[in-house]
């Protein structure tokens, strides 16, 4: 019998897509009928979608940030409380044998309001009592538990910190990693795309590939900035010899993953990317900046060091598989698995 699931993503950040596309190509070797909804952006502004097929969007809720901050104050102000009820009480959950979200609130919430069990995949899941945590206040810690609540939380990280941890999806092409060239690829989407470009060409001696949904291709001086698009990214960060980006999880992962060094600067006041930074100096991981520093961004182009030795299962392939069989095996069991 075919397992019908409706699978809900937060579509703020490319993070949390990069993930569904890891499944959504997983999910092509079981007896599975997967209906994708997205939220958190424009529809319009959604891109490389084709893998998802004839998915659902909704407006749901969006993180705001200006200039590497997280605005909280502005995150309340820009809810539309009439629109995200709407959407909530009007989606229908019946036609489906699972419910599934990663941080995606319009789900998470209809499931809640309707008593479904509603399992929730994804690394702001991965946030328990052993995982490092810093920058947190009242404010984070309420939208971190409130945003999208689930009832099976399956976390995703770097390290086994919880048991019911698993370790990142990855959505990596079939490139090979090694064959670097001379460029360091540069994604700080949370940036003033301008004064990042200007920062970078201070390091007149380094090549730098700068990608941002809010440019357009065009080079200045030693910076080839290019708009953002997954296949282009993808094959750029293979032949890349280090990246600087912000502290999100799943690019880190896919640098992990291919031995890529790594400068992160951490997008100020918001919880989840302080956490992930703090994470990463604990397990030495990568380079962190507080802000664009020249001093240390200097250093680390002039001595970059190597990336760790890390080599992470086939996760989606392992969740796809859990999923089909409708998630009965327990979560613990799981992750002794992936992690062994």
């Amino acid at each position: 019998m075919t397992r019908k699931i409706l699978y809900g993503v937060q579509g703020t950040g490319q993070g949390h897509i990069s993930r569904a596309r890891g499944l959504a190509e997983a999910f092509k070797d079981f007896d599975v009928d997967v209906t994708w909804l997205f939220s958190g952006r424009e529809k319009s502004k959604l891109f490389d979608m084709e893998p998802f097929g004839d998915f659902k969007h909704r407006e749901g809720l969006t993180m705001v940030t200006e200039a590497g901050q997280m605005k909280y104050r502005k995150t309340a102000l820009n809810v539309a409380p009439a629109t995200f009820l709407r959407d909530v009480n009007r989606l229908d959950l019946d036609p489906f044998d699972l419910i599934v979200c990663d941080y995606e609130p319009v789900i998470a919430w209809a499931a809640k309001a309707r008593r479904r069990e509603n399992i929730g995949i994804g690394h702001q899941y991965a946030f328990g009592k052993q995982t490092p945590l810093t920058g947190d206040t009242v404010v984070s810690r309420l939208v971190m538990n409130q945003f999208a609540p689930v009832d099976i939380p399956v976390g995703l990280h770097w390290a086994a910190f919880d048991d019911n941890i698993l370790p990142p999806i990855l959505d990596l092409p079939d490139i090979d990693p090694e064959t670097t060239q001379d460029h360091v690829l540069v994604y700080l989407p949370f940036e003033d795309q301008d004064a990042t470009t200007r920062w970078l060409q201070d390091f007149t001696d380094t090549s730098f590939i700068q990608y941002s949904p809010a440019i357009t291709h065009e080079r200045r001086g030693n910076v080839l900035r290019q708009k953002a698009n997954v296949g282009g990214f993808k094959r750029d960060l293979a032949t890349a010899r280090g990246v600087i980006c912000n502290t999100g999880f799943e690019l880190i992962s896919e640098c992990l993953q291919w031995r890529k060094p790594v400068l992160t600067r951490p997008l100020a006041k918001q919880m989840e990317q302080l956490s992930n930074a703090a994470a990463l100096e604990q397990l030495g991981y990568a380079t962190t900046m507080q802000a664009l520093e020249t001093h240390k961004a200097r250093a680390w182009l002039d001595d970059m060091p190597p990336a760790p030795k890390v080599h992470f299962q086939n996760v989606a392939s392992a969740l796809a598989k859990w999923l089909a069989r409708g998630a009965r095996e327990p979560v613990a069991q799981l992750s002794k698995q992936l992690w062994s």
